[in-house]
């Protein structure tokens, strides 16, 4: 009876709708760390130009030869779950990561393992981001799209 009337109030609250979805899959939201609407706290990073000037094209070259790898690897030890370029922009934005880890601190010292950010040729801004929790489960699919890897 209690829970009639609790859904009852609720519904009678204008603008309030709520609906159970019948796709719901207690056993994967579970394993993502969901939360009742599916979402979870990642740590976004907004990478940018650095103060770092390297006149040796073969070294850039291969700190960002660097800087690719570590994106693989952080993304097969599912760290990053997302990870791309960005165009030219008035910010400097160059690209984009998003982390599966909530702890500013810890990506802060994940970002280190990339050559690139280590020799301060792009530098960083992190937030916290709130998404879908289906992010790391999205890689899987991309693996089988993607006909060259860089």
């Amino acid at each position: 009876m209690k829970k009639l009337l609790t859904v009852f109030l609720l519904s009678t609250i204008p603008g309030l709708i709520l609906a159970q979805n019948s796709d719901y899959n207690a056993e994967l939201a579970d394993s993502l760390g969901a939360d009742d609407y599916g979402m979870k706290s990642y740590t976004l990073v907004m990478l940018k130009t650095g103060g770092g000037n390297i006149e040796d094209k073969a070294k850039v070259d291969s700190l960002f030869r660097g800087h690719l790898d570590n994106i693989g690897k952080l993304a097969a030890e599912g760290k990053v779950v997302v990870a791309g370029p960005l165009e030219k922009n008035e910010n400097n934005y160059r690209g984009i990561f998003i982390f599966d880890v909530s702890d500013k601190e810890e990506v802060a010292k994940l970002l280190l393992t990339d050559p690139a950010i280590k020799e301060d040729l792009l530098a960083y801004d992190l937030y916290n981001w709130y998404g879908s929790a289906a992010l790391p489960v999205y890689l899987e699919t991309h693996s089988k799209i993607e006909k060259i890897r860089p």
